[in-house]
């Protein structure tokens, strides 16, 4: 068996920060220390956060009042803010910088008198905390939609989820080109996303079958599995050796893996060697070298 391993893969620098910020928080503050939803979405990734002392809830109703709380990486609803500090809540953002860069453009083009489109996943995290800034229109590419609440002399903006497949955004994005013409849009999906999917791409083409490893419930994750299928190489998303059915590697000959933006490379680690393939390479990507700074009230303790 040849295992060709995908480059990028794993850890974007939103994930490294936000882990960051719940050891620094806990290093600083002691435990507990409350996560509103799950830092990242990789259940590997929570349960060490909170061996560490971490607490993670899924409403800021449920933390004690004059806590500690880390707001997740996927963004927040300003009235999880507000709700905080009416419980007198010390509250440490770990937003991604790159999603509070769309809840910017939300606002500024609110302000400046368009109608905000968002081209997301309802139900997901991010969409839940981009929906809260301001008031917009939610179209999922999944779904059926017309935009007919909008009206064609409305001067509109685009925004979009940042861990959306490329291509299918892109079908959306033209179908509101089509019917505005003239609409504003911005391409918000981050460099981690845009940078995984592509070598995904190349992954696909040269393997007879992808395992994407990280969580179900990791938008990134999701979108890997899908853009090999769509290349026709069987994909499945997983977790842990365990869930590898022997029928998936029955007379495969090259095998590709890969892992979403929150997957930690030890659980990449752990497929390739239980799978012990007699040949091991990677395809080069594109590099990543992105950093994000930390919030101010963590940034002395990172230097200690």
């Amino acid at each position: 068996m040849n295992i060709i391993l995908s480059n990028p893969r794993g850890f974007c620098a939103g994930v490294v920060r936000a882990i960051d910020i719940v050891e620094l928080t806990l290093k600083k503050y002691g435990s507990p220390v409350y996560v509103k939803h799950e830092i990242v979405h990789n259940q590997k990734v929570v349960k060490e956060v909170e061996q560490k002392g971490a607490i993670t809830v899924e409403n800021v109703e449920e933390i004690p009042n004059n806590s500690v709380v880390i707001f997740s990486a996927h963004g927040s609803n300003p009235k999880d803010f507000s709700k905080a500090k009416e419980k007198n809540l010390l509250v440490i953002d770990a937003t991604c910088p790159l999603v509070t860069k769309v809840h910017n453009e939300a606002k500024k083009y609110s302000n400046d008198g368009k109608k905000i489109i968002l081209v997301g996943h309802r139900g997901h995290q991010e969409v839940k905390g981009t929906m809260g800034q301001t008031s917009m229109t939610l179209i999922d590419e999944r779904e059926k939609w017309t935009l007919d609440n909008i009206k064609p002399d409305e001067e509109v903006a685009v925004l979009t989820q940042t861990t959306l497949s490329v291509k299918d955004t892109s079908k959306a994005v033209n179908q509101i080109k089509r019917k505005f013409p003239n609409a504003l849009v911005r391409n918000d999906i981050c460099y981690a996303t845009t940078n995984r999917q592509d070598a995904v791409k190349e992954l696909a083409l040269k393997t007879d079958l992808v395992l994407v490893i990280g969580s179900q419930n990791s938008s990134n994750c999701k979108r890997l599995q899908e853009v090999s299928e769509s290349l026709g190489t069987p994909s499945f998303l997983i977790m842990n050796p365990e869930e590898i059915l022997p029928e998936w590697i029955e007379g495969e000959k090259t095998i590709g893996i890969t892992s979403g933006a929150s997957t930690p490379e030890g659980m990449v680690q752990k497929i390739v060697q239980f799978l012990n393939p007699s040949n091991l390479t990677s395809i080069d990507g594109t590099p990543e070298n992105i950093t994000f700074k930390l919030p101010k009230e963590l940034e002395k303790e990172k230097k200690s």
